[in-house]
Formats: C-alpha cells, sequence, structure tokens
C-alpha cells in the first residue's frame, strides 16, 4: 500500500472516529441531563411524565452504546486491512443510534409540552419537528 492510500484511509478512520466521538459526547449530555432531571423530578411532573422520563432514559443509554460502538469496534479489530467493512459497520452503528436519539428527543418535547397543553395535543405538537424534517429529507435533490 501506498502511502497516498496510507494517509487517505487514515484520515477516513478518523472521520468516522470523530463522528462517533461528537454523537457520544452529546448523547451522553442528553444522558446526564435526563438522569438528574429522573431523580429530582419537579413537582408538577405527573406519573405518566415519570414514566416517560424513565424510557428516555433507555433511549439515549441506547443510543450511546451505539454511538460508542465504532470507536470499541476500532480497537478490539486494530489493526485490520478491510476498511470498507469496519465503515459499513460503523454506518449502521451511527443510523441506528439515531433512532433511539429520535425518539428521545420525541419523548422529551412531548413531556415539556405537556405541562402546558393536554397530553394528546402534546403528542402531535413533539412529532411536528421530525415530520418537517422527514418531508425536506425526502424532497431533497
Amino acid at each position: 500500500m501506498n502511502s497516498k492510500n496510507s494517509k487517505d484511509i487514515s484520515s477516513s478512520y478518523d472521520t468516522i472516529l470523530k463522528e462517533s466521538a461528537a454523537l457520544t459526547t452529546f448523547s451522553g449530555i442528553l444522558f446526564g441531563f435526563f438522569l438528574n432531571i429522573s431523580i429530582n423530578p419537579p413537582i408538577t411532573f405527573s406519573y405518566l411524565n415519570k414514566i416517560l422520563l424513565l424510557i428516555t432514559l433507555y433511549t439515549i443509554t441506547t443510543a450511546a452504546a451505539l454511538f460508542v460502538m465504532p470507536i470499541i469496534y476500532h480497537h478490539i479489530q486494530y489493526p485490520y486491512g478491510d476498511f470498507e467493512k469496519f465503515r459499513k459497520r460503523s454506518h449502521r452503528f451511527i443510523l441506528y443510534g439515531l433512532i433511539p436519539v429520535g425518539i428521545t428527543l420525541i419523548i422529551a418535547l412531548e413531556i415539556a409540552s405537556s405541562l402546558l397543553i393536554n397530553q394528546s395535543l402534546s403528542i402531535i405538537l413533539s412529532l411536528i419537528p421530525f415530520i418537517l424534517i422527514t418531508v425536506l429529507y425526502l424532497k431533497r435533490k
């Protein structure tokens, strides 16, 4: 392997690992925030909000575990020669991690809005940003 290809592959590894580290940090901060709220819930929280908060803890924990997997996979398998295999697996871990992050954010919006409006309307309002993002994503050129 020549040094140019070696630098390209090294740069690609670095990009994937930095992405994974940034997402792990993001989900770790959210986890800490939700853990703090679940330990010290506001008096205004209903039993349902406390259950939903517990669900957010589980979903963000799952996301954090999936986001850290490329880093773990890199260290367990290093050194190895199949970069494409590493890239595909890392991509899957990150994509699968985005699902629980989305669920976490939807539930968090629902909890926040349910304190001001009724539960049914808060569920609908919490879905609006994600429906909008999905529509914009599908309409991209």
